[in-house]
């Protein structure tokens, strides 16, 4: 690039906002430069020497303040060529640009690109002979501008001119030139013509920019575009026009549509569970079974998130019976009732029940499997969606809540998520229930199951060995993990604990004492019958095994079903026969009695050294006394006072274990 005269210079007029770009390009352009900072010292300056300016350079973020100094620029002054650099592309000073009459536009802040844009003008300049400069095609403006696609078009809706960005091309099925002299209804069907032309009118008439979304057919489908429609003056044309700048934002709907969707769905997720939180609140309070059931459905149908709900129990033959519900879908609820249903293993209802997972539906006024009366009734109350919750605690599950809902997609993966901790809720609470039941029941209702073909492992070493298994002891610790003890007569501890490391069911086992004709194993299983009772508040006071049979007894309140239990046993194990149940009083024991009990079975030396180790800190942490001042207290050796100690404590122990049996 050659270097012109001195009295040549380039004239930049920069905005406060643009003064980073204006340095680089006072320092980094091949040209003498001159810079003004506002409207009026640009004025000044041309008009003591205009040709000295061939070119100008406008740089700014404002399109106002662009505006402003094209409107100098253009009030009678001659050759000179304007160039609008932009610090960060921008819309809106492309069409600021265009309609103050700028010969160039750079969407850009790279040196290079301005000092190419700047010599091409300067060289046009030179060569300009005072004569008015021609009006450039606005496709010659922008050829460089962020839009996908330039239209100039008249006040007719003609197309006067078209630029389209390359990258952009591809999805015109037809090149832009042909769209010059089409119009409007060429191109759109007439309702969409007549909107996009109401556009153009109305940005002609008002003298502003207008905005216009539309959508078109292209190569990858139907494009969503944004244009901003700008009056503009062509000296070649025979009626007003516009500049037409559109970008294709189907991403950016796209992107926005996700969001919204998004944010509609945590909206949704929001208020089912403040739903949620009101049920579990509710059920802090519920005295019975009944009333936790009743107070679910009742707040569920209370939002206007669903339609109707209900809650089914075991029937106690591997099927749902409709316990209690309510909602304004009556006439489906009423047949729920009503229904005369075989029983259907793969009903969403029964699954849930027995496989202790969520089901759900959507369309279901149109699912084929769907009794007649149920799809009619699904038709007239409008519901599109079900859901079958199981009411659960461990491996017990106390019914199963279903709720009904208009909207088609009503529950999603994070719905049932939120359902599946309301599940989980509920199930506790009817747990608790019935536990505190039992336990302040001055009655209760003895139970006594006889249970063939059990493939557990109990079960197959008494078959194979003919031993007895006894269960000692059942309980689950923190982390929910259910353990059992089980004592095996009639076979030595090194076989059982081989057995039982080899059995499918068992999960883990250690031998806790060894013999020979006689030993005690823990275990866990991964799946119990008395695991299970205890999930329905039963309290299990015996379990033996002998010959592959079983025979176990059990407690629970005199209101308890027995029914479920009954078939809550059968899931378990399928050959499961209640051969006795009775009524039994609970004997009331007071603290005392309990104390004179103990202390009747301790002998004098063993209460002795229980009360001179309680009240000499023995059990403190630090020890307030040793074992051996202990046995000096007593008169006799460490270990004899030892043997004393435990053998008394294991007295106290037994009768609270005992008594309280598998709680």
């Amino acid at each position: 690039m050659s270097t012109s005269t001195d009295s040549h210079a380039v004239l930049i007029a920069s905005s406060a906002d643009a003064e980073a770009l204006v340095d680089e390009l006072a320092d980094g352009l091949d040209r003498p430069v001159r810079t003004v900072t506002s409207s009026e010292a640009c004025r000044r300056l041309l008009e003591d020497g205009a040709e000295q300016f061939p070119v100008v350079v406008v740089c700014a973020r404002d399109e106002s303040w662009v505006r402003s100094i094209l409107e100098t620029l253009t009030d009678g002054i001659d050759r000179r060529r304007t160039i609008v650099v932009s610090p960060e592309g921008s819309d809106r000073l492309a069409t600021a640009a265009i309609r103050g009459g700028a010969d160039d536009y750079v969407p850009t802040a790279s040196l290079g690109a301005i000092d190419d844009r700047v010599e091409i003008h300067w060289e046009r300049a030179l060569e300009d002979t005072g004569s008015p400069r021609p009006v450039t095609t606005a496709a010659e403006l922008l050829a460089t501008t962020l839009p996908d696609e330039v239209f100039v078009i008249g006040a007719d809706g003609t197309y006067l001119d078209a630029n389209v960005r390359p990258d952009a091309a591809d999805l015109y099925t037809v090149a832009s030139t042909e769209f010059v002299g089409q119009t409007l209804w060429d191109a759109f069907p007439d309702p969409q013509a007549n909107r996009l032309h109401e556009a153009v009118t109305a940005a002609l008439e008002n003298d502003a920019i207008e905005h216009v979304e539309y959508e078109t057919n292209t190569t990858e489908g139907v494009r969503l575009y944004e244009a901003r429609v700008a009056p503009i003056d062509l000296r070649s044309a025979d009626q007003r026009a516009v500049i037409w700048l559109a970008r294709d934002v189907t991403e950016r709907a796209n992107r926005e549509e996700a969001l919204r969707q998004r944010r509609d769905q945590l909206e949704l997720l929001n208020r089912i569970n403040a739903v949620v939180r009101r049920i579990i609140e509710t059920l802090v309070e519920a005295p019975t079974q009944s009333a936790v059931e009743d107070a679910v459905c009742e707040q569920l149908v209370a939002s206007d998130l669903y339609c109707g709900a209900w809650i089914s129990r075991p029937s106690g033959n591997d099927d749902v019976v409709y316990q209690t519900g309510c909602g304004d879908v009556e006439s489906y609820l009423e047949r729920i009732q009503g229904l005369d249903l075989d029983p259907d293993p793969d009903r969403p209802i029964v699954r849930a029940m027995r496989e202790n997972t969520i089901q759900s539906r959507n369309d279901l006024s149109e699912r084929a499997k769907l009794p007649d009366p149920l799809r009619e009734a699904a038709r007239e109350h409008g519901i599109e969606s079900a859901l079958a919750v199981p009411l659960a605690h461990g491996d017990s599950v106390y019914g199963v809540l279903a709720v009904l809902a208009r909207r088609a997609d009503a529950f999603g993966e994070r719905e049932e998520s939120a359902f599946r901790l309301l599940g989980e809720t509920i199930g506790f609470a009817i747990n608790a229930i019935k536990n505190r039941r039992l336990l302040f029941a001055d009655a209760v209702t003895v139970l006594e199951f006889r249970i063939e073909g059990g493939d557990s492992f109990s079960f197959d070493l008494s078959e194979q060995y003919d031993c007895t298994c006894t269960l000692e002891w059942s309980g689950a610790t923190a982390a929910g993990r259910t353990y059992q003890y089980v004592t095996v007569e009639g076979l030595d501890g090194g076989t059982v604990y081989d057995e039982a490391s080899a059995h499918p069911t068992v999960e883990e086992c250690r031998l806790i004492h060894d013999g020979d004709n006689q030993a005690t194993i823990e275990i866990r299983l991964s799946e119990s019958a008395v695991r299970t009772l205890t999930g329905y508040g039963a309290t299990v006071r015996d379990v033996t095994v002998e010959d592959g049979v079983g025979y176990l007894t059990a407690e629970v309140s005199r209101e308890t079903d027995t029914r479920e239990i009954v078939e809550a046993m059968k899931r378990v194990y399928a050959q499961t026969e209640l051969v006795s149940k009775r009524e039994a009083d609970r004997p009331v024991m007071t603290a005392r009695d309990r104390r004179n009990r103990i202390t009747d079975r301790l002998t004098d030396r063993q209460l002795t050294a229980l009360r001179l180790a309680y009240y000499g800190g023995y059990f403190d942490w630090p020890r307030g006394s040793t074992g051996e001042e202990i046995a000096e207290s007593m008169g006799i050796a460490a270990p004899t006072m030892h043997q004393h100690l435990r053998r008394g404590l294991q007295e106290i122990l037994r009768d609270f274990f005992d008594e309280d049996g598998t709680d």
